[in-house]
């Protein structure tokens, strides 16, 4: 019985941040994210101030719902990769699966890059998914979470997708993109043109 409940507490949870964040999302859309209050989203919700800021502790914290799944998911990719995968290619993987499916007309992605306060909060949620996934990554390898390759490819797997969410088949770029960090610039057809005879070097 007390399962039951739980899960139950939890479905009503999660139904009350999404009703959150699609009335943020809406609001802001129509309006401007510097034009509604908090009180509006509350109100176009169907809940109460206080119960907003219950699951939300900002303004711009109700166009991230996703936050703490995605670092979550992050370090379970590492942590609970397949016996024998490296760490890059469990990232890569992960990324393909999570990270290619946004493209750059999705309303939120809009929303986003229009919105400088949701464009700094975006670049520090990320800064902190990056320092999660470093000190995940050296806890994996045994390295130092300041080692240039840890804290380098924790930089750039989450980097991956902003590269691959402009291409017309992010999946292959995203590949691409940690090919070229598996291997190196020297495999690129670029370096072997530089590489020949009577290039300057």
């Amino acid at each position: 019985m007390t399962g039951t409940t739980t899960g139950r507490r939890e479905r009503k949870k999660a139904q009350t941040r999404q009703a959150l964040t699609d009335a943020a999302v809406r609001l802001f859309t129509e309006h401007g994210f510097d034009s509604v209050g908090v009180r509006e989203v509350a109100e176009a919700a169907d809940v109460s101030l206080s119960t907003l800021f219950k699951h939300f502790p900002s303004k711009e914290a109700l166009v991230f719902d996703l936050d703490e799944d995605i670092e979550s998911a992050l370090v379970a990719a590492v942590r609970d990769r397949a016996p024998g995968q490296s760490v890059l290619y469990a990232l890569r993987d992960h990324m393909v699966h999570t990270r290619t499916a946004v493209r750059s007309d999705d309303p939120t992605f809009v929303l986003v890059e229009s919105t400088p306060a949701l464009r700094d909060y975006a670049r520090l949620m990320w800064s902190r998914h990056e320092k999660t996934l470093a000190a995940t990554l050296a806890e994996a390898t045994g390295l130092a979470p300041e080692d240039p390759a840890v804290a380098g490819l924790a930089r750039f797997a989450l980097e991956a997708p902003s590269i691959a969410r402009a291409s017309e088949d992010p999946a292959r770029t995203m590949r691409d993109v940690f090919t070229l960090l598996e291997h190196g610039w020297a495999t690129t057809p670029l370096a072997r043109e530089e590489d020949r005879p009577g290039r300057d070097g």
